[in-house]
């Protein structure tokens, strides 16, 4: 008999399995949070085990994110956004580096909240997409009913 955890760990493997790449993000950006605040609150309660494995995990995560960034290889293109989320990224991990070896719970707190905001921006350009994707095919389901219309119209007049 499957015990909870096991399940748990099938339920999850099947959302990552079906998630398209911007859901992963987000499930990354998630466990970021989730794993920094995890170190911050084990460094509050001088729990330093649970402090360096949050910042661990929470490391790996923003490396994941890191090296899953694409830049365009175009000449022209302008990869100023990627090049500015790296900078962020590797502060990140810098103030996860002191928050560990200096015992820095604001520099914990900073982290937490840059992963925060991350996480909401990610969560609204998902939102804003999906939402931008439903009207794109709403209104091509409508050019096709009335096109659709026309030439029953149409028919029906010939006939």
């Amino acid at each position: 008999m499957p015990t909870p955890h096991h399940q748990a760990n099938q339920y999850l493997a099947t959302k990552v399995m079906t998630a398209s790449r911007e859901e992963l993000r987000l499930m990354l950006l998630d466990g970021a949070v989730r794993f920094a605040t995890q170190g911050r609150d084990g460094l509050a309660v001088k729990n330093f085990e649970q402090a360096f494995n949050g910042f661990t995990r929470t490391r790996a995560i923003i490396v994941e994110l890191i090296t899953t960034m694409k830049p365009d290889p175009s000449p022209e293109a302008d990869n100023t956004v990627v090049e500015q989320l790296r900078a962020l990224y590797t502060y990140m991990i810098s103030r996860l580096v002191t928050a560990s070896h200096s015992k820095d719970i604001a520099a914990a707190d900073e982290v937490i909240g840059l992963l925060g905001y991350e996480r909401e921006t990610w969560a609204m350009l998902i939102s804003t997409v999906s939402a931008e994707q439903v009207r794109t095919l709403s209104d091509a389901t409508t050019t096709n009913v009335d096109a659709t219309e026309r030439a029953t119209v149409g028919f029906s007049a010939r006939a």
